[in-house]
């Protein structure tokens, strides 16, 4: 057995996909994005499943960034839902959809991840 040994510094990560781990998919302003339309076609998904729950982190950043905690996680990537800051594709930008990700952000440091 081959003993790894990382180097001093070294970063552990983690990444997730904003429609599969948020839910809220209606929540705030944000409206649907191609994801939700395909999952909800008859036939697409696996027994139909969608991410309109998902893992409900849009409700559990706390719980969650705890869990990233415990894990040792020091950084983590994750992607933005575009139907939640720009909610009809242009123009406007949907202020309750910034203050989500802003809190997130700002939770995310202060536990230094």
């Amino acid at each position: 057995m081959t003993t790894v040994i990382f180097p001093d510094g070294f970063k552990w990560g983690t990444a997730t996909a904003a429609y599969q781990i948020e839910g809220a998919h209606d929540e705030e302003g944000r409206m649907p994005s191609i994801w939700d339309t395909f999952a909800k076609t008859t036939g697409h998904v696996l027994n139909g499943d969608t991410g309109d729950v998902a893992c409900d982190s849009y409700h559990r950043i706390d719980e969650d960034i705890r869990l990233l905690k415990e894990l040792g996680v020091n950084v983590y990537r994750f992607s933005i839902a575009w139907p939640r800051i720009v909610p009809n594709g242009r123009g406007e930008v949907n202020p309750q959809g910034l203050a989500y990700y802003e809190e997130l952000i700002d939770k995310l440091n202060a536990n230094g991840i």
